[in-house]
């Protein structure tokens, strides 16, 4: 249970933080008036933001899982 509970919590954050698109105030002033003179630099923005913020919580599960799962059998023997 020790093993499992680093997982749920990076789990249980990367489902809360993909609720969260937050930017910050100067980047958010920049890009609506930019959208209200026409521009497109804005209409990726929160992807964006989302894609980097989330990438490396996913490598650390990815990786995390890798070794749970080839270090699996060697527990289950010592048992």
């Amino acid at each position: 249970m020790k093993k499992l509970l680093p997982i749920l919590i990076t789990f249980v954050a990367m489902l809360i933080a993909s609720d969260l698109i937050a930017q910050c105030p100067m980047c958010k002033a920049s890009v609506e008036s930019n959208l209200k003179e026409g521009g497109t630099t804005g209409l990726g923005l929160n992807a964006g933001i989302i894609y980097l913020f989330v990438t490396p919580y996913l490598l650390a599960v990815a990786i995390g899982f890798t070794f749970w799962w080839k270090n699996r059998n060697r527990s289950t023997k010592h048992s």
